[in-house]
């Protein structure tokens, strides 16, 4: 348990930091003044200025989250006009590449995941195998009661052709408590007609069975990998974008997980070897990425609204005004927060 959570505070604050630390490098490559870089937050356990640097390192008692402050970014804070290292007096495009550069690090960090992954012949992608061929049968399941075995590949069911594991479900999952008849090959063979019960579990039926899984990809060297680590983000970006659209939709936040589920997910990740860490570290950080780069208050993207409306009007948005609707939606992510959180321990 100890080893879950040390792993999990761990992964997701060093994603963290590196979403910080592009906001960090931004900063200083267009010479703004950078007052603190903290680790984590609360009382201070370890502080540290290096000599003729304005920047204080710091790592806080809960060692989880980070946070940049750069001169000038608070609306409540005195900005001097003829102070060139400020925030509010660097050019559009400056602080256009400040705010995004905290999901770019997050992308940069996904892609550099990938290409090691697709260089070592590690990316654990898989998928089920087709035809649909037996991975492993559940111990005491209907399945295996009727002989199922691993290897074993389901050509039917109840009469209806096979193809894939999610033909399989379709065809099983109405048929809780109902004897079914399977349609089996074993080493190029077929079997006489099986006949199977599938359990009820919530109202669907199951028989027990998982397909085989293959790796989605192989063998893929330089270019292809270095090809795959720019479309892969891509990809899974789009994906989650069209899950939020959908929950959007449906009015719902099912589908969202918080900490705890994030933590959940690495922990397993990291039991189940180096290359599935490192690759739900990829997801989430894509995920990371995607998420502030919404056009919502309070996050990267809300930012990048206000600052695209002064590229457009060339006059900047009222700062009060900027600075009230950052707050509302601080407000909101944190209830939604709450509520995803209390679903993932509770629900």
């Amino acid at each position: 348990m100890l080893f879950k959570v040390l792993i999990t505070v761990v992964a997701l604050s060093v994603l963290i930091i590196i979403h910080e630390g592009g906001h960090y490098l931004a900063a200083r490559a267009f010479r703004m003044r950078v007052l603190r870089f903290s680790i984590g937050f609360g009382p201070t356990l370890f502080r540290y200025q290096p000599k003729d640097s304005p920047t204080v390192f710091q790592v806080a008692v809960i060692p989880f989250l980070a946070y940049v402050q750069i001169a000038g970014m608070n609306p409540n804070e005195d900005v001097d006009p003829d102070d060139p290292e400020l925030y509010p007096n660097k050019s559009l495009a400056a602080r256009v590449t400040t705010i995004a550069a905290g999901p770019i690090a997050n992308y940069l960090t996904a892609s550099a995941i990938v290409f090691a992954l697709g260089m070592s012949n590690t990316l654990p992608p898989i998928q089920p195998a087709e035809p649909m061929q037996v991975g492993h049968v559940v111990p005491d399941s209907p399945a295996e009661k009727a002989g199922l075995e691993e290897g074993d590949v389901i050509v039917m069911a109840n009469g209806e052709p096979i193809a894939n594991v999610s033909e399989l479900i379709d065809a099983t999952a109405p048929r809780a408590g109902q004897p079914t008849e399977y349609i089996v090959e074993r080493d190029g063979k077929a079997l006489p007609p099986i006949l199977i019960t599938p359990e009820d579990l919530g109202g669907r039926g199951q028989i027990g069975v998982g397909a085989k899984m293959v790796r989605l990809y192989e063998n893929l060297g330089v270019w292809d990998s270095a090809k795959l680590s720019i479309a892969l983000p891509f990809q899974m970006t789009v994906a989650q974008l069209a899950g939020l659209a959908d929950m959007v939709k449906r009015r719902s936040t099912e589908g969202i997980g918080g900490p705890v589920m994030m933590g959940k997910m690495v922990a397993e990740a990291a039991q189940a070897g180096l290359p599935a860490f490192l690759w739900i570290l990829m997801f989430i950080s894509v995920a990371l990425g995607m998420f502030n780069l919404l056009p919502f208050p309070a996050l990267d993207g809300g930012r990048l609204i206000f600052l695209g409306y002064e590229a457009i009007t060339r006059r900047r948005a009222n700062e009060r005004f900027e600075m009230a609707v950052h707050a509302v939606g601080i407000v909101f992510l944190l209830g939604v927060m709450i509520l995803v959180t209390y679903r993932d321990i509770f629900g």
